[in-house]
């Protein structure tokens, strides 16, 4: 069975940082409501929209939940979510900081009424520090935490990384954090409060570009276009070929030695090129010579000749290559799905346990298509009462 049957999650989130950890809790068979505010998660209204009108961003990353309107500005709306907590296991959310408090929502408030319930909150910097409350997103984590300063190349400007790394990398930490505590749950029997902070789970891949910094006092380009952020590792580069690009690196010595013996270059065999610390002072001279042989082949025949020795090496891929890629559509972490409606693009998950199969997410439901149901299955209300919270605008 899904590892996470029985699972019940409330996500009170926009954009991509908590729904991305709640799909992944769905993924593994949770069943997850999602809670929008009456206008819905931002994420619906972008232009990137599909033929049911839905954004192709927001049905990736809401699929497989059900959809629940509720004002949790309205006194009533409120009461529905303390209700819903009480029968809940998770609750997520990522709003602007200390908007669950203002709604009579926070930590202490819900714990009170369920003291299994796990609550994880995201934001841009935690609840304590000197930016503690500060809005943030995703490009604006970027420019904080050097993220920017080190992507590109020196004599450019400073760029965003092409993916929306910091809110994937925030939700996979937040998704683990969730799941320690339940675990820990088994033991205690109590829930706790999880927080996770767009910050905290950027900087560790900052760790090259950092050691590179320290290293050199300083001195070392910030930007180092696509060479290691550290420059301790050479050759390290996207080279160019006869029909685009390649990257090749070598991380070890061996694999330096495997990469002459394919180029069969007797350039290569200059003492300076040697040890790896010659290599990084020869950096500029190192990618000339693998340049010069990559340019002669196509990038899948440069990967083809390097992955048969060891060596790590893959083209540079478009997106329009990376759709049709027979490795991407095997592993089905993007997958079609078809409906009644057409086919759709949603995410599968990149987690394969060997005991507890994905669950096959439907396509997002419509905003609040099922608050109804859920009232009336999950909290016992009548229709009269339904019709009432509809008139008052609650949901």
């Amino acid at each position: 069975m899904p590892a996470l049957s029985g699972v019940k999650v409330i996500c009170v989130g926009q954009f991509y940082f908590a729904p991305y950890c709640s799909m992944l809790l769905a993924r593994l068979g949770a069943d997850v409501i999602k809670i929008e505010a009456p206008e819905g998660d931002p994420y619906r209204r972008l232009p990137s929209a599909d033929h049911d009108g839905s954004s192709v961003q927001f049905t990736m990353l809401n699929s497989g939940k059900r959809a629940m309107k509720v004002d949790l500005k309205h006194p009533k709306g409120q009461e529905i979510v303390r209700k819903l907590v009480e029968q809940a296991d998770v609750l997520i959310q990522n709003l602007s900081p200390g908007a669950m408090d203002r709604f009579g929502l926070g930590y202490d408030a819900l714990c009170a009424i369920n003291p299994r319930l796990i609550m994880a909150s995201g934001t841009g910097f935690g609840s304590f520090g000197p930016y503690a409350g500060e809005p943030a997103m995703d490009l604006t984590i970027q420019a904080r935490t050097a993220i920017m300063s080190t992507t590109g190349f020196m004599e450019g400007a400073p760029v965003r990384t092409g993916p929306s790394v910091v809110d994937f990398m925030a939700g996979t930490h937040m998704f683990s954090g969730v799941l320690a505590a339940l675990y820990q749950r088994e033991h205690t029997g109590r829930g706790q409060h999880v927080e996770v902070a767009l910050q905290d789970a950027i900087l560790p891949a900052l760790s090259s570009n950092i050691a590179g910094h320290i290293n050199s006092n300083g001195a070392m380009p910030e930007r180092t276009g696509n060479r290691h952020g550290g420059l301790a590792v050479v050759p390290y580069n996207a080279y160019r070929t006869t029909d685009g690009w390649v990257t090749v690196l070598c991380p070890t010595q061996s694999h330096w030695e495997r990469l002459c013996g394919v180029m069969d270059d007797p350039d290569a065999k200059d003492d300076r090129y040697s040890t790896m610390s010659g290599r990084t002072a020869h950096s500029d001279e190192v990618d000339v010579l693998v340049e010069r042989w990559t340019s002669a082949h196509t990038k899948q025949e440069v990967a083809h000749l390097l992955s048969r020795t060891g060596i790590p090496t893959a083209p540079v891929l478009s997106l329009a290559e990376l759709m049709d890629d027979p490795h991407v559509q095997a592993r089905g972490v993007l997958r079609w799905m078809d409906d009644e409606s057409g086919k759709w693009l949603t995410l599968g998950s990149p987690l394969f346990l060997s005991d507890s199969p994905m669950v096959e997410p439907d396509r997002a439901h419509g905003l609040g298509a099922d608050t109804d149901t859920i009232l009336r299955d999950e909290l016992g209300m009548t229709e009269d009462e339904v019709a009432a919270l509809h008139f008052e605008g609650a949901i």
